[in-house]
């Protein structure tokens, strides 16, 4: 089968969308299938095409930016030459673009498929509510025009308004998870250099320096962890500098970051390979989710974290509960509340025993291929290829 898959931004810029779409494309390559990864070449330097483990990408030339989104001149001819050519049409919301993917996909006969990742809200402001407005717009008419829609867990699927507008399409599919192993010996070296000190305990976040991602709950609560354990320590993972649209915020917190830095009390680590994160999450006591919105619908970090036997904390927000709830390893905190984050960092470092599962059943349960699997049955029954 010929999958097409679009969304906005694809690898290597990171963030769990993506790698999301990266996990499903190659697992869908390793059942058989035929893989073209529509997106932005939002980078002038990465090509406009290129094939990487069997994925074709096909990037459109970027004109100009509106806020996060971007503008391409050519993304229309490619959408309706790479519908014409495919078996199937995958798209990832949000999307500006997906409407009229989507509308080609209807005009050609050709199935189309959506992964609803989570709602679009953008810090407040006159401007962002347009484009909030005009991209939710978008999403709606590429759902009226889709034949299914995936959603995380049955927990967000109930509470999004958009998917409530369409509950007679939705399928609920686990994400992909998987994470590289690593030798003990790697991750000794990997901690001692790391945490030179032995700071103790280590919290961590592992997402890119956004408004939604709630850093400052995570600044905020670290006065009452330290009150237990003063010589905390924090490590972050993940893009915080030159993140678009985030410089604001970003500048904004630096000061408060910078005073844990000068103290040997805070660390940014960057954007890290996939084993590197194995190991970034072994240096950890706990990971925390402190997100604010549903921007963020899971957290796929929090089952990364897990896999190598961490806990972790989450916002309780409809999906990024699931995984602490699902698993027993971790906790759950009223969004925004740091008072609250910072009691069950000090409850799990405390009592670490109580927060143990089994990653062997975790693993299977978010096994990529079991993801990959449950689209390629949407996509043969939509094909009326199921006997």
């Amino acid at each position: 089968m010929k999958i097409l898959t679009v969304l906005t931004y694809y690898r290597p810029h990171t963030s769990g969308l993506t790698i999301y779409v990266e996990r499903l494309a190659k697992s869908l390559v390793k059942l058989g299938h035929e893989v073209t990864v529509l997106t932005s070449q939002y980078d002038s330097s990465l090509p406009r095409e290129e094939i990487q483990e069997g994925v074709r990408t096909i990037r459109a030339p970027v004109l100009f930016r509106v806020s996060k989104g971007v503008i391409m001149p050519t993304f229309g001819w490619l959408a309706w030459k790479l519908v014409s050519s495919h078996d199937v049409v995958h798209l990832h919301l949000p999307q500006f673009d997906a409407a009229g993917v989507a509308l080609r996909g209807r005009i050609l006969k050709k199935p189309t498929l959506i992964t609803y990742h989570c709602d679009l809200l953008l810090p407040k402001s006159f401007f962002n509510r347009v484009i909030n407005a005009v991209v939710y717009s978008m999403n709606y008419l590429a759902g009226m025009l889709a034949d299914r829609i995936g959603a995380y867990t049955d927990d967000f699927a109930a509470h999004s308004p958009f998917l409530q507008r369409f509950k007679e399409k939705v399928r609920v599919i686990l994400p992909p998870v998987i994470m590289p192993s690593a030798a003990p010996d790697v991750i000794k070296e990997y901690i001692s250099t790391t945490n030179p000190k032995g700071n103790s305990p280590v919290i961590g976040m592992a997402t890119r320096f956004a408004t939604e991602k709630g850093v400052e709950i995570l600044i905020n609560a670290l006065p009452i962890v330290m009150e237990a354990f003063p010589q905390v320590m924090v490590l972050y993972a993940g893009q915080y500098q030159g993140v678009m649209g985030e410089s604001a915020y970003y500048q904004k917190l630096l000061p408060s970051i910078q005073y844990y830095q000068a103290k040997g009390q805070w660390d940014f680590l960057g954007v890290l390979k996939p084993e590197e994160m194995t190991l970034f999450y072994n240096c950890l006591d706990v990971l925390v989710v402190p997100s604010l919105n549903s921007t963020e619908t899971f957290g796929l970090v929090q089952i990364e974290a897990m896999l190598q036997g961490t806990p972790t904390i989450a916002s309780n927000l409809p999906g990024v509960r699931v995984p602490p709830r699902l698993t027993g390893m971790g906790e759950v905190v009223p969004i925004g509340d740091a008072s609250a984050l910072a009691e069950a960092i000090i409850k799990i470092v405390s009592q670490p025993e109580k927060y143990q599962g089994s990653q062997e059943e975790i693993q299977n349960t978010f096994d990529p291929l079991v993801n990959a699997a449950a689209y390629e049955t949407i996509y043969k029954e939509l094909r009326g290829d199921l006997s």
